[in-house]
C-alpha cells in the first residue's frame, strides 16, 4: 500500500475486509462508520464486528427519517451491544430555515434543497467527524453516476484530510445482498419495497425498473446533482 496526497492504493482486487483493515491502520487514530442504517451500512458492521476492528459508530438524525430506519438501529443495538453516537440539527439553523422558507423549500431549487442538507446533515457531520483520523462509509460505485470515481481509501480533503474508506466500493447489489442474507442481518423493510438508497422521508420513493439504485433520491433533480454534500469531492 502507499499513499500520494489523493489516494491510498490498494490492489483493484482487495475485499472489503483488506480495506478496512488497510484503512483503519493507515488511519492511525479513531475511526467511525458513518451509519445511515442502510443494508451497506448493516453489512459494514457485521464486517467490523467479525475483524474486530476498533472502528464507532455515529449517526445523524435529521428529523424526517422513516420509522423503518429507527428500527434498524434498535436491532443492531440488540444484535452487537452497539453503542450508537447520534448527532441531531442545530435547533436555531432548523428554525430559521422553517420560519423563512418553510418545511418544502427543498424542492423549489437545487440551492434550497442544498442548504435543507447542509442544515440537517452536513453541519451535523462536521461535529460527528471532528477529532477522527478516518470515517467510513457505505459508497459503491454501482450507486449512481456522482460515486463513480470514489476510491477505496481516499484521504478527504473536504473534512480536513481524513482518511475516508469504502470498503464496499466494488461489490455489486447482488453481492451485498448475498452478504446480508446469509448473515441473516438485520435490513430496513423499505429495502424490499423497492428503496435501494433511503434517506429523509420526503426525499425519497421507490425506483421503477430498470432505474439505477439512488434514482429515488431528489428524484426531481439531474442524476449528476444527487449528493446531499456528505461526500464532497
Amino acid at each position: 500500500m502507499s499513499i500520494n496526497d489523493q489516494h491510498i492504493i490498494l490492489s483493484p482486487d482487495a475485499s472489503p475486509q483488506e480495506i478496512l483493515t488497510s484503512g483503519v491502520t493507515a488511519a492511525a487514530g479513531p475511526v467511525k462508520l458513518a451509519c445511515s442504517f442502510s443494508v451497506e451500512d448493516v453489512v459494514i458492521i457485521d464486517l467490523i464486528q467479525a475483524l474486530q476492528l476498533p472502528v464507532g459508530i455515529f449517526a445523524i438524525d435529521t428529523g424526517r427519517l422513516n420509522e423503518e430506519t429507527y428500527e434498524v438501529a434498535d436491532a443492531l443495538i440488540e444484535r452487537y451491544r452497539l453503542s450508537i453516537d447520534w448527532y441531531f440539527p442545530r435547533n436555531g439553523a432548523m428554525e430559521c430555515l422553517l420560519q423563512a422558507k418553510g418545511p418544502f423549500s427543498f424542492r423549489e431549487s437545487l440551492e434550497n434543497r442544498l442548504e435543507c442538507c447542509r442544515v440537517r446533515k452536513v453541519e451535523p457531520l462536521s461535529r460527528a467527524l471532528a477529532g477522527l483520523s478516518g470515517w467510513v462509509t457505505g459508497m459503491r460505485r454501482e450507486q449512481s453516476v456522482t460515486r463513480a470515481a470514489v476510491a477505496a481509501i481516499e484521504l478527504d480533503q473536504a473534512n480536513n484530510g481524513i482518511v475516508k474508506i469504502n470498503p464496499l466500493l466494488n461489490w455489486s447489489s447482488g453481492q451485498l445482498w448475498e452478504y446480508a442474507e446469509a448473515q441473516r442481518l438485520p435490513v430496513n423493510r423499505l429495502h424490499r419495497q423497492g428503496y435501494p438508497s433511503i434517506g429523509c422521508a420526503p426525499c425519497t420513493r421507490a425506483v421503477q425498473p430498470g432505474e439505477n439504485s439512488r434514482a429515488g433520491r431528489w428524484w426531481w433533480e439531474d442524476p449528476n446533482n444527487k449528493e446531499c454534500g456528505l461526500h464532497r469531492r
